[in-house]
């Protein structure tokens, strides 16, 4: 068998043979990367990402992430639980850590590894804007978007060095790949990245209400990202994320569907 076919019979095997179900979404997801190699890669990455950054313990702002996080993961348990998943979090390890950094970002890693920068603490605006931002960083390591995300990239190898092997020509070999690595890009993993973040806000936003925390601010903690950018966002298509004006729109239009939500919980006060 030719080396072309070889690699195009590798990806068809890795396709088939790499579906996992989304349990909030009930659709077959791509990732052939097991919790088993995935989370001890992310826990030593953890480690070492605290040891070499000046991590708040015992502060009121450290203390309150660790509460917003503990009751975060306790409402996924619960859902999951109830919607015929009891032990899909049995390898989570949670760790909820606030970092001394300007970045307005927060993270969180395969297995449950959470971090958040200081710098996003003013946008959070107190602890339902951190639950807004906790629920969504977890909906991500929920829905194994990681290894999602390292599934297409390794594909997406895959096509680039099965259009090389094919394409004997070396003027029409750069053609390809320069014309490869834009489309590829700009049409499958940019979209593919919008699409996670979109399915992480909805998660999150369900999530948070489950735990307490009021959906409607979801989209105010946007407005308030909106305005610190101001006009200085990317065109959505070149983004990996969806455009502050999309998440607003969104937020707005699910928080009622993730109110009721939490209502099968008995959740029907929110703070």
């Amino acid at each position: 068998m030719g080396n072309k076919k070889l690699i195009l019979v590798w990806i068809l095997l890795l396709g088939i043979a790499s579906c996992k179900v989304n349990p909030f979404t009930g659709q077959k997801v791509l990732n052939f990367y097991p919790n088993s190699q995935i989370f001890p890669m992310a826990f030593a990455q953890y480690d070492e990402f605290l040891g070499q950054n000046s991590v708040l313990e015992d502060t009121s702002e450290a203390n309150m992430i660790s509460k917003v996080g503990r009751r975060i993961s306790s409402a996924a348990e619960r859902w999951l639980s109830s919607n015929g998943y009891p032990g899909y979090l049995k390898d989570y390890r949670w760790e909820y850590h606030l970092v001394k950094d300007s970045t307005v970002n927060a993270w969180c890693m395969p297995g449950g590894k959470i971090v958040f920068y200081t710098g996003i603490l003013p946008i959070c605006n107190g602890e339902t804007g951190v639950a807004v931002v906790m629920g969504h960083e977890v909906a991500h390591a929920l829905a194994d978007h990681g290894a999602q995300r390292m599934s297409a990239g390794t594909l997406q190898q895959l096509g680039a060095v099965a259009g090389n092997i094919a394409i004997q020509d070396s003027k029409s070999r750069n053609m390809f790949n320069q014309a490869y690595g834009i489309g590829s890009s700009v049409g499958i993993m940019l979209p593919f990245s919008r699409s996670h973040e979109t399915e992480a806000d909805r998660i999150g936003l369900q999530i948070m209400a489950i735990a307490g925390y009021n959906p409607y601010e979801a989209a105010e903690l946007w407005k308030r990202m909106q305005a610190r950018a101001g006009g200085n966002a990317p065109p959505e298509f070149l983004s990996t994320h969806p455009s502050n004006e999309t998440r607003i729109a969104n937020l707005t239009e699910w928080a009622p569907l993730a109110k009721q939500e939490a209502e099968k919980f008995g959740v029907t006060s929110f703070q």
